[in-house]
């Protein structure tokens, strides 16, 4: 069974509820436009993705279009996996603790404001435990709630 591919800016359009047509009208494009968008025969310039976002209510299209889109953004962002708010909040608590166990040791290390090089090694622990922390507040900000 093939499955369909479908791009980011069409599962975007889709959760939110709305047709091609509707959703090209209220960005004032063409539907050949959205339809190139989708198909991803065309990368969408971005005031048609903050419209996009502003439309669909959707601040997750704007991480993935910078994540897939741009050189920074793949070279720079974090995967972020999507998961429960559940999950995303014990995550998050979790890599937060992490982090706090490090916080004296990061005060000692700049304390005197240069980091030396028995020092490197301990600094470089503690910014890869802010990197996970950064990366739990971009999936907790991007957690699938429960439907009521």
């Amino acid at each position: 069974m093939v499955q369909e591919y479908r791009n980011i800016y069409q599962i975007a359009r889709e959760s939110a509820g709305f047709t091609q047509e509707k959703a090209s009208e209220l960005m004032d494009i063409s539907v050949d436009s959205l339809r190139a968008y989708e198909g991803s025969r065309r990368i969408p310039p971005d005031k048609v993705v903050i419209k996009m976002i502003e439309i669909y209510n959707t601040q997750y299209l704007a991480y993935q279009h910078l994540k897939t889109s741009a050189e920074v953004g793949q070279k720079y962002l974090p995967h972020i996996k999507i998961t429960d708010l559940s999950t995303a909040t014990l995550n998050l608590q979790t890599q937060v603790d992490d982090y706090n166990e490090l916080e004296r040791l990061l005060v000692r290390i700049v304390s005197d404001g240069k980091i030396s090089e028995d020092e490197e090694c301990d600094f470089e622990r503690i910014a890869k435990e802010l990197n996970d922390v950064v990366e739990a507040i971009y999936a907790f900000k991007f957690a699938k709630q429960k439907s009521e």
